[in-house]
């Protein structure tokens, strides 16, 4: 007789739920997936946050390029030719089909679903209250966390989802907007602001911080700025003391902030525009979940506390995803949601997420890095040398009239090792597997040149700057000879 219903319950089927059933199945085990969205699977992956955000900036993206390639076509403001319903009818569209793909992947691989909230009673119970009310209670021998993060509160002002959006009722806008004002500090901050300043939006971000998106490359850094003052995007930082309101005599809404440090103290500054998009803090789904009663730990942020495996500090209760903390990305959260599950059932297994993993930022151009910025190398005590390319010098920059961009990479001058590669343009989230497989092999920055790359692509921004890096290393003293064996 088997002592629990199901092997594993997994709380919530974003992308680390949906792995680890996924990878669970193919245990043969027997799993459970408690979504406590009554009418979609995916949580915010697929909902509300990755894939619907992303599908709107591709619309966008193509206008701007068609924009771009067309100048006669930018005298006209995207939002006087373009209909936002027409820009997300796009999105809708795939959100159906990624539903109906997860939902057809968990019925195929036998994988059991119920829809509710689910708390923890003790370590292997969940009891799930479903939208009637009604109770249940599942045991499994594993429990996997994956129940996803939400956005803190703003203080000093309300989200009506009417004037005032935030990431989910900004996909759900009815018009394209002329002004925007964004409050961020983050990396959404940067993507929303692309997006819709390719459709003709007037952005403004303000940032809490005193930096914005300090963890870039300072290069990329430079190149952001050229990006910013090409969209006419303005970036006010250290904003403090936030306050929104309608001004009904101008039809306008009006937000309201002081600076920290400013030196003319206590001044007020006050921004018109159509719509604020807020894009809070992230905080993770964990109260009421039941994690203090069965002795699963916390950080003070409330994220689970886990280990390499993502095991907690109970042993037979795992948590991945968002509601584990860093990196909170849902291509990390894959990963985690299989390894979790290879933890459970897999004998003598090793699996642990490698030490260098993509980050990727989907502005318009993207932002793609991994490894050490040039900095990072030179604080560590590396003999560092860096190669360049920019994309106004690659063919494919021309023939897709792309002049923006810059693929970075940071390599060690003794051993020609790459240590980071860092890249803002056209594809950058796709070109940077290309160094993450050469880094992560044992290759070293010589492949780029001694390989043949398709041409023209952009990927020959790897040759340019592998050789802008040789030629770095030469003139630093280092005998060419030397450097092609």
């Amino acid at each position: 007789m088997k002592k629990f219903d199901y092997d594993v319950i997994i709380l919530g089927s974003g992308p680390a739920g949906f792995s680890c059933a996924m990878q669970s199945s193919k245990f043969d085990k027997k799993v459970l997936v408690i979504e406590a969205n009554q009418d979609h699977l995916g949580g915010a992956w697929i909902n509300s946050g990755t894939v619907p955000s992303k599908a709107l900036r591709e619309t966008s993206r193509i206008i701007q390029r068609y924009q771009n390639q067309f100048p006669e076509e930018a005298k006209e403001k995207p939002y006087s030719k373009y209909l936002m319903g027409d820009l997300l009818s796009y999105k809708d569209q795939i959100l159906e089909s990624k539903n109906k793909k997860v939902e057809n992947d968990l019925l195929k691989n036998e994988v059991d679903t119920y829809r509710g909230y689910g708390t923890l009673k003790d370590n292997h119970t969940v009891e799930v209250k479903n939208w009637e009310g009604e109770k249940k209670k599942f045991t499994a021998e594993y429990i996997l966390l994956a129940t996803g993060s939400h956005n803190k509160e703003p203080d000093g002002f309300k989200v009506d989802h009417d004037l005032v959006l935030d990431d989910n009722s900004v996909l759900s806008l009815t018009h394209i907007p002329r002004r925007m004002v964004i409050i961020g500090s983050g990396i959404n901050a940067l993507e929303y602001a692309t997006t819709f300043s390719s459709l003709g939006t007037r952005v403004t971000i303000l940032s809490y911080t005193s930096e914005f998106l300090p963890f870039l490359d300072e290069d990329i850094q430079k190149e952001l700025g050229t990006v910013l003052k090409d969209h006419s995007i303005e970036v006010i930082k250290r904003v403090r003391d936030l306050s929104i309101s309608v001004n009904d005599l101008r039809g306008s809404v009006e937000v309201m902030h002081t600076l920290k440090g400013d030196k003319e103290k206590g001044r007020k500054y006050v921004l018109e525009t159509e719509h604020v998009l807020y894009l809070g803090k992230k905080l993770p789904n964990t109260k009421g979940v039941g994690l203090e009663d069965v002795g699963v730990d916390l950080d003070e942020e409330g994220f689970v506390k886990t280990d390499g495996t993502f095991r907690t500090s109970v042993d037979n209760i795992f948590a991945a995803g968002d509601a584990s903390g860093f990196p909170r990305l849902a291509s990390a959260s894959f990963s985690q949601g299989r390894i979790a599950s290879c933890e459970m059932f897999r004998e003598n297994n090793s699996l642990e997420m490698p030490d260098q993993i993509p980050f990727a930022i989907y502005s318009i151009p993207e932002i793609s890095n991994i490894g050490l910025t040039q900095q990072e190398a030179i604080d560590k005590g590396f003999n560092v040398a860096v190669g360049r390319a920019y994309y106004k010098n690659i063919t494919q920059g021309d023939v897709s009239n792309q002049q923006t961009g810059l693929l970075k990479i940071v390599f060690d001058q003794d051993t020609f090792k790459i240590l980071g590669i860092h890249i803002i343009g056209e594809r950058a989230s796709d070109l940077i597997h290309l160094g993450q497989a050469v880094m992560n092999l044992g290759g070293d920055i010589r492949y780029f040149i001694d390989h043949v790359l398709n041409y023209p692509t952009y990927s020959e921004a790897y040759r340019i700057a592998a050789f802008n890096g040789i030629n770095y290393v030469h003139k630093a003293g280092v005998k060419y000879k030397k450097i092609l064996k």
